[in-house]
This record gives structure tokens, sequence and C-alpha cells, in this order.
């Protein structure tokens, strides 16, 4: 805290600042800083509030012994000053005595004559008070079921009771009632019980995540699979890292590990390390511990005991080495419960979990579905089994010559070769062989290394692809392989080339000309601007792409001796270089020199028989008639190609030529073709390894396809299984970028919770947190989810996320667009939120961003939105500063028209017209919002055909709402009825009876005089 509160004032506003905080050590120790304050002010009333603060800090914060002493305190308080204790302030006292109880009760050091004690006093204050015993009651059963004895009686003296103002709220005491019949064994009625609750109609502090917690299990026992699915989704996000909530925590870990998940699960543990070090409730850590071990026990029986594993700080820890770990912990802390309290309770209960079998065998929890082998270190993709591959060469010499006959080749398993040769080439006791025919081992480095350069190149890392080669060149000389060398060099040339601006290689991106599936919107999303213009990237790299082809060029003529798939590979790079600047020009005087050169491959290598060139040539052709635009020509030529792959091969072409057909089909709008060409082109790629064949583009085509076709759960199960295929090979930013649409399309098909569950887990990705992955990327998934709670009413989560996103983007000085987006969308989230003035000031942001990259739909809306806000949550209080934002609002489309801007929905104008109605109306200023809604009708126009489905209803909802300012608040009914009945009539005639239909309700309403 900066500086100490001066008055009672600047200690309530304090206060009050405080309690906006999450409850953790920040808050706590602000709160006792604030009770040292607040007892230098003297006052017994300020110093109770702030007593009442500290309590809430510390029971909330997990630190149940401190909060018995400040209640002690307060206690004092109102023994000696009880006149300090107004009703609410009596209410908050006796109130919390059950929190007293409750932390009393979590500590095994606390004797049970202690409990029983303090449940006596608050008896008697509850009967000196005149207070209903129910709450009392209430606490006895709690402790009953907590030691294990007595339980039956206890509950039914507190379930039989009338509640009273005291009485725990209706999510709490329909989880304790729930949580007595779940002992019992019976799950059914204990679900009948919680209903309410999991279904969201109760709700406290800590409901529903506390019964969420406790249902998983009952859910899945009972058949109610996909409920339990849902809840988990959500039920976690609610208690995640939350000390006070560690006991939910760890049920949710037993829940993934009795439903296939235990790879979620030590993700969860991981996101939740936190909680071995921070819980101060030995029962809570119980909890937490006794859930960690289910899953950890889980892990190591799985035959995983060696995998990593987040526990204690100060070390690293396996799986099976933290079980045994926390194994010692949560035995140890269930016999001091059971020796304080007498029984074996404690014991039994963690007995029965850890004994339990797995419920479901493999439970899809989220879209991110891995096994424990994903768990450990990536390793390369291998080809799956639906091919057998060939054997790998036992013998050295012969591995060495097998791996170079089928790089030469272009063979996909030339790869298990380099592998094993790297590993084997690695060995401290590798012995080179002394033969002829596999050359020096200078030779076989460089090969390892050209091997190495090209994964490295699929990855997007041209800069290090680029030194790789080089090195590789060096080697080859060095080894007395000139050709080599000269391959080498050109692959370094063109990877230098694509440093400038990073973009694929072979594709047909030009082709496409369809959207992206699930990809944010443009308007949308961090990075987008109107107005973003990247010709200047474009032309220079265009020109390092010439540059390139021309020094290859040079090279080829240079060198001498060159083997036919050495020359075959250099006019390969040749025609790939012009072809790259086709691409990224999209020049149409760039097309012809591609097909010159795309020709003399394809000369060349049909005189020397290389089928693998010839395809390659022929695929090149294709690819260069849809960059230019000639789809007809480009299908035609694929066509030819196909042919040639089924009679001749190489098979290993057939998936990437069948995804060029599908992009293709796509940019031709034939849908139907596209899906069956990228479908049958996945279909074969199973047989190859899927960084070889590019499975993962192919399931990000399909996956734009399947949203072309309707079909959005299936585009959703491509995009993350591409970003998946993404992530193992190691081109992280394409997976995240992958993930990112797969989040939006989420939030798009209102699975908000799957959506949040997939953020979160990227988000704690190791390189992600450790802030190695591009922020802006970063901040893109941080937005979507944002959105996400936002659109799942976790107001207080997305207004959080907002604000920081905001204060981040404002450093942004190449993006001041994305900083107007997101400040404008903050600046709505706190006016939800009641925080008028703060809104204002993102709204100011804002403004001043957008002056400087426009968004002006985006901003008017936000905009227009606050004013609603404001004005309906403050009547004519707020009407003021309302009309101020929509005075911005007018000078936004003032410089939208200027601009010539189009409005992708209704004109601006329009919009400004019927937000004033609106604001005035909610004010009381009747005259002023029928003389605007009169505005925006002329400026909306009466529907027609050809304006389209959204105009008419537009149209009729701005009617409504001014025959409602003028029927019902300025009562002339007569005006307002014949307004009504002539939009029914041209809404009928237009076909229109879906929006005519509450037109009609309102006339009938003003007819019968209501």
């Amino acid at each position: 805290m900066p500086t100490a509160p001066q008055n009672t004032d600047e200690l309530y506003q304090a206060l009050e600042e405080n309690d906006r905080r999450p409850y953790g050590r920040t808050r706590t120790v602000t709160a006792e800083e604030l009770v040292d304050a607040a007892e230098q002010l003297a006052e017994p009333v300020p110093l109770v509030h702030a007593l009442f603060e500290l309590q809430e800090a510390y029971t909330y914060g997990s630190e149940p012994r401190k909060s018995p002493v400040v209640f002690a305190r307060l206690l004092n308080l109102f023994d000696e000053q009880p006149d300090v204790f107004d009703e609410r302030r009596r209410h908050t006292l006796f109130w919390r005595f059950k929190w007293v109880a409750d932390a009393l009760r979590v500590l095994p050091e606390i004797p049970l004559s202690g409990l029983r004690q303090w449940l006596t006093e608050m008896r008697d204050r509850y009967e000196k008070a005149g207070l209903g015993l129910q709450p009392y009651y209430g606490q006895a059963y709690q402790l009953a079921a907590h030691i294990g004895e007595g339980t039956t009686l206890a509950y039914e003296l507190w379930a039989g009771r009338s509640r009273t103002g005291l009485s725990d709220c209706e999510a709490c005491e329909i989880c304790e009632r729930a949580l007595y019949h779940l002992a019992a064994g019976d799950d059914e009625r204990a679900l009948n019980e919680w209903e309410p609750v999991l279904a969201g109609k109760e709700s406290c502090q800590e409901e529903p995540a506390r019964s969420v917690s406790y249902a998983l299990l009952p859910l899945l026992r009972n058949g109610h699979v996909d409920r339990a699915r849902e809840l988990h989704l959500a039920g976690y996000r609610n208690c995640r890292r939350n000390p006070s909530m560690s006991g939910e925590v760890g049920r949710h870990l037993e829940f993934c590990a009795l439903t296939g998940n235990e790879a979620r699960g030590l993700e969860l543990l991981a996101e939740n390390r936190n909680l071995f070090g921070e819980v101060d409730s030995p029962l809570d850590l119980f909890d937490f511990l006794t859930g960690a071990e289910v899953l950890l026990q889980r892990v190591e029986s799985l035959g995983h005991g060696e995998l990593p594993a987040a526990g204690y700080a100060g070390r690293t820890w396996t799986v099976a080495g933290l079980r045994a770990e926390v194994r010692g912990r949560a035995d140890d802390l269930a016999a001091r419960f059971d020796a304080r309290n007498g029984t074996t309770a404690h014991s039994d209960r963690r007995r029965a979990r850890l004994d339990r079998a797995p419920l479901v065998e493999a439970l899809e929890l989220t879209l991110r579905t891995r096994g424990l082998d994903e768990v450990a270190p990536a390793a390369p993709v291998t080809a799956p089994a639906a091919r057998t591959a060939a054997e790998v060469p036992e013998s050295l010499p012969e591995l060495i010559l097998r791996a170079r006959t089928l790089d030469e080749q272009g063979h996909p398993d030339a790869r298990a070769c380099w592998a094993k040769l790297r590993t084997l080439a690695a060995s401290r006791d590798y012995a080179h062989p002394d033969d002829p025919a596999v050359g020096p081992l200078a030779q076989l480095r460089a090969d390892l290394l050209s091997d190495e350069a090209s994964r490295t190149g699929e990855k997007d890392e041209f800069a290090e692809a680029a030194a790789l080669h080089e090195e590789a060149a060096g080697l080859y000389e060095d080894a007395g392989a000139p050709g080599d060398a000269a391959v080498a060099r050109a692959c370094a040339l063109l990877a230098t080339a694509e440093i400038p601006a990073e973009t694929s290689v072979e594709g047909a991106g030009g082709a496409e000309g369809a959207e992206g599936a699930g990809g944010a919107d443009g308007a949308d999303s961090v990075g987008s601007a109107d107005g973003a213009d990247g010709d200047g990237g474009a032309a220079v790299k265009a020109a390092a792409l010439a540059s390139a082809h021309a020094a290859i060029v040079r090279l080829h003529e240079e060198a001498s001796g060159l083997a036919p798939h050495q020359e075959a590979r250099l006019l390969r790079l040749r025609a790939t270089a012009l072809g790259m600047r086709l691409q990224t020009s999209g020049d149409e005087a760039h097309v012809a020199p591609v097909l010159a050169e795309a020709d003399l491959l394809l000369a060349f290598a049909t005189r020397h028989d290389l089928g693998g060139q010839i395809s390659g040539a022929l695929l090149l052709r294709a690819t260069t008639h849809a960059l230019s635009g000639d789809l007809p020509a480009a299908v035609t030529a694929i066509d030819g190609v196909l042919d040639r792959l089924k009679a001749h091969g190489p098979a290993w072409h057939l998936p990437r030529t069948l995804a060029l057909r599908g992009r293709i089909q796509l940019g031709l709008r034939d849908v139907q073709a596209a899906q069956a060409d990228l479908a049958e082109g996945l279909r074969l790629a199973a047989d190859w390894p899927a960084d070889v064949v590019d499975t993962a583009r192919l399931h990000a085509d399909l996956a734009e396809a399947c949203m072309h076709l309707g079909r959005p759960d299936e585009a959703l199960r491509h995009l993350t299984r591409s970003a998946e295929l993404e992530l193992r090979r190691g081109s992280r930013t394409d997976a995240y970028c992958a993930y990112s649409n797969a989040a939006q399309l989420c939030l798009d098909l209102g699975r908000v919770e799957d959506c949040i569950a997939l953020l979160d887990s990227l988000l704690t990705e190791p390189d992600v947190a450790a802030g190695e992955v591009d922020d802006r990327l970063v901040a893109q998934l941080r937005l979507t989810r944002a959105r996400a709670l936002h659109t799942g009413e976790d107001l207080k989560a997305a207004t959080t996320e907002f604000v920081a996103l905001a204060a981040e983007s404002a450093r942004w000085d190449d993006d001041p667009g994305s900083h107007a987006m997101i400040a404008a969308e903050t600046a709505v989230l706190l006016g939800e939120s009641g925080e008028f003035g703060r809104a204002r000031e993102a709204a100011e942001q804002a403004i001043a961003a957008h002056a400087r990259a426009p968004r002006y739909e985006q901003l008017s809306g936000c905009l227009r939105e606050l004013a609603r806000l404001q004005a309906e949550r403050q009547g004519p209080e707020g009407l003021a500063d309302a009309l101020a934002n929509l005075a911005d609002v007018g000078r936004i489309a003032d410089e939208a028209r200027a601009a010539e801007y189009e409005a992708q929905g209704r004109s601006l104008d329009t919009a400004l017209a019927y937000e004033h109605g609106r604001v005035n109306a909610y004010a009381g200023e009747y005259e002023d919002a029928l003389a605007a809604l009169e505005k925006a009708l002329a400026l909306l126009g009466e529907p027609a055909p050809e304006k389209g489905e959204d105009h008419a209803g537009e149209w009729a909802e701005c009617v409504r709402l001014t025959a409602a300012v003028e029927g019902i608040y300025l009562e002339r009914p007569a005006p307002a009825l014949n307004r009504l009945d002539a939009a029914v009539s041209r809404l009928t005639a237009l076909g229109r009876t879906e929006e005519a239909e509450p037109l009609s309700s309102l006339a009938n309403r003003l007819r019968d005089g209501e």
C-alpha cells in the first residue's frame, strides 16, 4: 500500500479497493495494513470494518489459523461497545461464528473438546441474542460428518429445522444435504439434491465450484458422462490455483485420473503447483494431496513413473518420487485428524479414494486430448502402421548408402535412416566405416547437417537453416563432394532469401480464395488494421528471391561434374525461387519465367528418368497456373499429375497433389469436390510420416472445406488435429495459430467452456509462459479467452483480462489499431461492471489510438453500448456522460463519411440516431427520444426485398421502440397505433410475419389501454 489512509474516507476507499482484489497474499497483506491504519484513527466503526475485511481475507485466503484471532477482537469489541454494531454489522458478526467453527475444524491441533466448546459458545450467544438455532445445528452436523460419528442424528436435528436469516446460503446447504446422501451411498438422491446448484440456479462465493467437484464421480457412475465433462471444464476454471479451494482442485485431478485423462491431470497439477506451498488449511491440503496421489498412482501404474511432475518447490520431481512424498504427507495428515477425532474416518476416506478403479476408459475432456506418451519430450513423428516402412539396415555402410539413395529420390523413409545415423554418429564410440563407397566422416556429417537444415526450414527458421546449409557445403567440399556442396549452397541462398518475410515455399496460396476455417474475423483480431499494406515487404521479398534465383543459376553454370540427381535439384531450386517470387508479388510478368524453369526441369528429369522430379516439375506448373489465377488450367494440369502419379509414382507425392487440387477446388467454389480430394489426400497421407506429406496442412484445408459445407464440429476436429501435428513437429507458431482459430470457432459455436479450457491449456505451455512465443499471437489467444469469459458471464475475470490487455497494447506503437479495438471492448466491460469513470478512460485511449489507425465500426459500436449502459444504469444522472459518448460516435461517423468508409451493417449515422433514441428514453427525455428514433427510421427507409433480411428486422425494432415511446411514455396512443398498423401491413406484405409479431403485440397493448 503506497501510503496509509489518513482519515475515514480514505480508509473506506482503500477497503473498497482491496475488496476488488482476488483473495491471496496481496489482499491479505493490504488488509493487515488497513487494520493498522484503522487503529491509528481511534474510531471503533472503521476498525470493525477493517477487521471484518481482514477476517474475510484470512478465511478465503486459506489461512484458517488467523481467522479466529481476528474474530476474538471483534467479539471483544461487541461485548465492550455493542452500540458500535448496527443491525448490518451485528448480522455479520453472528454470521461469522460459523467461519470460526469451520476454521477450528480444519486444524488437527485443535482438540475435539475445543471444537465442542466453541459450538457451545455459539449456541449460548445465539440464544442470548434471540436468534434461531438452525445455524448452530448446521455446524454441529458438519462436525459430526467430519468426525464420522453421530451423523444421522445430527443431520436430522439440522435438516428438519426451518432456515433463519443466519443460515448458510441455499447453495451451501444443498451441498451439505447432497454430501450426506452421497456418504450414504445414494448417488441418485445426492444428484437430485444438487441439481439447483449444478444448473446455476443457486450460487455463492464457494458454489457451484464446491458442489461440482463432489458431483463429478456420481455423475459418471450414473451415466451422465457429457454433464460431468461440461461441469469439469467450468468447475475447474473456478477453483484453479486458489488455495482456499485446493480440495476442489484435488477432486478434479482425481476425475482426470479416473477418466483416462492422466496427461491432462499432470497438466492441471503443474498449473496448481503453487498449492503445494500456499495452502495453510490442513484439511484442504489433505483433500488436495489425496486427489493428487490418485492421479500420480494411476500414472505410475501405467508405467510412466519416470515422467516429470510438478511438485514442491526447490527440486525437480518424477511421478514416482512425488507420489512417495505426497503419500507420506497425506498419511500423516489423516493420522493427525483421526487422532484428534478418535476415529478412523479420514484414513478410511483416503483409502476409498485411492482404491477406486477408473470409471471411464477414455473420456475426451478437452480439444487437446493427449496421452501420457505425448507428455514426454516430443519425438519425431514416424510413419503410422498403415504402410510398412522399409527396414532400416543394420550394417552401418548399408545404412549410410541407403539413406543417400532414398534422399536422392526424395523418399520419406530417408528421414528414419538419417535419424538412426544421427544417433549413431553422436555416440562417443562411433567408428566411421573405412569404405570408399561410403566416403569420409566429413561427408556423413554434411549429410546430417543437410537433413537438419531441411527440417529447420520446414519450421520457417530460415536464418538457422541457411547457416546449416552453408556449414554442410563446407564439409562437402572438405569431403571431395563438390556436387553436393553446390546443392547445399543453393539451398542456403534460397533460405536466406526467405528471411525478410517468412512464407511457405510450396502450395497454391493464391488459389485458395476462400475464408479460413474458424479464424477470427480480421476486424476483431490482433494485428489487423484498416488499410494495412504489405506491398513494401512483398517487393523486398520478391527482389531477394530474384537475386537468389540469379545466384543459383550462376552456381549451376559454374558447377561441373554434377550427377543427374544433383543437377535436377539445382533446376528445382531455380524454379522454386521464381515460383516463390510469383507467390509473393502476384505479378503476371513473373508467370512465364516460372513455367520456363519448370519446363527445363521436366525435360531434364524425363531425359534421366527421375520420377520424383518429373512429378515435381508437373506439380510446379500446376501451382503456377493457380498462382496466376488460371484455376481451370491448374485443375487440368493437376489432373495430369495425378494420372502420372497413379501410374508411375512416386506414391508419396499423391497426398500433396490431392491437397493442392483440393485447395484449387476451394478457389473455384466447388466445395464438395475439394472436400473429396482433401479427404482422399488425408487417407493416403496415413501411409507416410506426417511432416513429409504435410498432414497438418491437409487437416487445416479440410477444416476450411467443412466450414463451407456447414459442418463446423467436423471442422473443429480437423483444426485441432492440424494444430497438434504442427506442435509435434516443432512448428509451434503454426500450431498456436491453428489453435487460435479452433478456439475462435469454439466460441462461435457456443462451446464456451471448451474454448476457455483450450486456451488455458495453451497459455500454460512452457514457451508461452516464458515469453518465447510472439507476443501478438499470445495476445490474440488471451483476447479470445477474455471474450469467451465474457460470453460465459464471468464478467469479473473477463474485465481483469481486458484491462491487462489494454495496458499492454497501449505500448504497441506499431499497431495502434489493435489497441483501439481492445481498449474499446475494455470500456464496455468496465461499463457493464458499473465502473463508468474507468470505462471513460479506456474509451479515451481507444479514441486516441483510433486517430492513428481507424476502427470506425468497432469504436462506434463500443461507444454506443457504453452510452446505453450508462443511461440504463444511471438514468437521468448518467445522461450527460452518455450523450458525451454519443458525441464521440458522431465525430467518428463524420470521419468515416469523409474517408468514404462503408459500414458492414447499418450505417453509422443510423445506428447513432437509434442510440440517441434509446439513451434519451432511458433517461426519461421522451420528446428527444422520439425525435431521434424518427430520424433513425428516416435514415433506414422502409423494408424492401432488395435491402436484405437484416434490414427488415432492424426497421421493425426501430418502429417498435418509437411506438413504445410515443404511445406509452408520451401517452399518444393514436399516432403510435397508426405507425404500428402501417408497419405490420408492410412487413406482412413482405412475408416477414416473425418481425411483425412484436409490433402486433404492442398494438394490442395500446388498444387495451395498458
